[in-house]
Parts: structure tokens; sequence; C-alpha cells
């Protein structure tokens, strides 16, 4: 597309101050890591994240891994009982060349993120690289907190209303119990005074698109936070999503490109505007690679935090949407929208 934007275009929007970070934080003052503290920090990540996957115990508690006190992060409260970390086997070999070898590093921690069954621990190896700097350990590092926000804020009361979905007996209860339970065990080391509320969602996706996540950036644009409000942007950053391949940021964005654009301008020709357009890329970001499965963090939720479940607490996404969330005729027109998004090269035209 003639006339490219770039995303360091957009940087006119003033910022809010910085909030404290209960464990990421660096000081406001210092200044920013240097290339070999980033590289250094995220070699030690993938290390940690190696031997913490083999089974290694997790930090110890009140003290990261980097030595500072972290102390409403890496409290006192032990793994969920049955936790364990999962083996390493998934973890990729390093590729001979620098892209694919950051490409590995990114599927591999984000599957780590999939996979861990303690949250909590899986936050504390990911701290030094934030600390640094580090995009993509700043990005995994919301996810951690929207994952589990919704039970931090009040373990007991998710408790119970997770219990109360149980004894409704819905057609869907099955499902919402195991996608809650399961919330409760990964995450069951936060708790209030971790406060991974809105707000503070809201700061590491900033740290983490000012440090070049696209990922990031898109979760800010589709919660109404943009790094920069003019249509061009707009358009600009649902272009370099789709270009980029990256199912996160695929996944990030949907919300946006979804009933939030109808009669947007900015977003004519493009898949966009309504609850079909929003299906279409989060299906485009399972195949290109996002865990779509029953027990996936897009499946588990959709579920408990949306109240969107399928009958079946096996089925996966894709599934779920082609069988049971969308009409006959609506499928083929997502269809369409899924294709048109990972083999188009710039603006699409979909028939609805």
């Amino acid at each position: 597309m003639s006339g490219m934007l770039t995303t360091t275009a957009y940087r006119a929007r003033e910022r809010p101050p910085r909030m404290p970070w209960t464990a990421l934080q660096m000081p406001a003052a210092s200044p920013p890591p240097s290339k070999l503290l980033t590289v250094l920090a995220a070699l030690a990540l993938l290390t940690g994240l190696a031997l913490w996957l083999r089974g290694q115990e997790a930090p110890t508690p009140g003290a990261g891994p980097d030595g500072a006190d972290d102390a409403e992060i890496a409290d006192s409260r032990t793994p969920p009982a049955g936790g364990s970390a999962p083996s390493a086997q998934a973890l990729p070999p390093a590729p001979a060349t620098g892209a694919s070898v950051a490409q590995a590093r990114r599927d591999a921690l984000r599957s780590a993120f999939e996979r861990a069954d303690d949250l909590h621990a899986y936050l504390q190896a990911l701290l030094p690289a934030a600390r640094a700097g580090d995009p993509e350990a700043i990005w995994l590092v919301s996810r951690v907190y929207e994952y589990c926000a919704p039970y931090a804020g009040d373990p007991a009361a998710y408790a119970g209303d997770t219990d109360l979905f149980g004894r409704m007996k819905l057609r869907t209860s099955e499902s919402m119990v195991a996608a809650r339970e399961r919330v409760s065990r990964r995450c069951g080391r936060f708790g209030p005074r971790d406060g991974l509320g809105a707000a503070a969602i809201l700061v590491r996706q900033r740290e983490a698109a000012g440090a070049g996540s696209l990922a990031a950036e898109a979760a800010l644009l589709a919660a109404g936070e943009p790094l920069d409000e003019a249509a061009g942007y707009r358009r600009d950053l649902a272009e370099r999503v789709q270009r980029s391949d990256d199912p996160e940021a695929y996944k990030a964005l949907s919300p946006a490109m979804g009933v939030l654009a109808s009669g947007d301008a900015a977003y004519d020709g493009m898949v966009a505007g309504d609850q079909l357009a929003e299906l279409a890329w989060q299906l485009a970001a399972c195949r290109l690679g996002q865990d779509c499965g029953a027990q996936g963090s897009l499946m588990t939720e959709y579920c408990a935090n949306g109240g969107v479940c399928s009958q079946d607490p096996a089925e996966d996404f894709e599934t779920f949407v082609y069988e049971g969330a969308i009409p006959r005729r609506g499928a083929e027109v997502v269809d369409e929208m899924v294709d048109s998004l990972l083999e188009g090269d710039g603006d699409v035209e979909v028939k609805k």
C-alpha cells in the first residue's frame, strides 16, 4: 500500500504518568536499558524458563529472580494443590538465523504461558527480562495479569460464584465450572494485594507497546487506549497486524475489528465492523498458531470471564465457532474473511 505509515509516526498523544510497578517497574528515573543488558536478560530468561519447565522449584518467595525484594508478587503463598510445572520438551532448539531465533524465543515464552500450571511462578521467571525492557516479556506479564485479574480481585467470591454456576445445572455449567476452576488453579497464588486490575494491565500494555510489542499496541486499541487517535493510525495498525502473521497480535486486535469498528471509515475494505469479523480475526490467530484448544487461554477467557461457553468442555475454539456460535451462512462468510486475512496483502473485500 502506497504511503504506508509507520509506528513511529504516531507518538503525539500525551501519555499518563508512569504508574509504580509492584514487581516489574524499573525506577522512573532510570535510563533506558542498554542493548547488551536486554540481550543478557533475554538469554537469562530462556535459561530460567528451561530450568523451570524441567521441574525446578520456583524462585524463593520474597526475593525476585534478580535478587530484588518482590514482596507483593512473590509472596509466601504455596502453589495450588496438585500443581506442577510442565516439562521442557516443547522448548524449540536454537535456530541458526537471528529472525528465527527471535521467533522461536517468542513462541517458547508464549507456549510456556499456555502450559504453566502456576502462573505466579511463570511470572517470576519473566521478571529479569521485563525489567530490562524486553517487549515480549512485558507483554506476557500483562497477559498473566489479564488472565488472573478476575480471580485475584476476590478469590473467595470467585470460588463462590463457580460453585453457584455449577449448582445452576445449565447446559454450559460443566464447561464454565471447568474453565473457572482452571483459572483458580493456575492463578491460585495471586490475591487482592497484588493489584491485578484494569489500570495495572494498561500500564503493562503501554510499557510493552513502547518497547515494541505489536500485540500490546493492538490490545491498547481494542481497550480504547490507542497510542494515537488518528484514523490513519488505526488503519495502519490493523494492516501491520495483518502483515505480521503474529497470532497474539491478531487475537489482541480482534475486539477492535468487531462491532467497535462498525461505521469507522478507517477500516473501509477491511475485515471489520461486526461480530463475524471479530471471530474471523480470532480464527485466523488460531490458524497462525494461537492455542485455541479446549484448555487454551482463548477458550478459557471466553468462558470463565465472558460466560460464552461450549456445551462440551473438550471442544476447541474453531469447532465451537463453526458448530455452535454461527449459522451455516455465517460460516461461509467467516471462511471468506479468514482467507482474506491470511492470504491478502492489504485491503480486502468481503461479501456480507
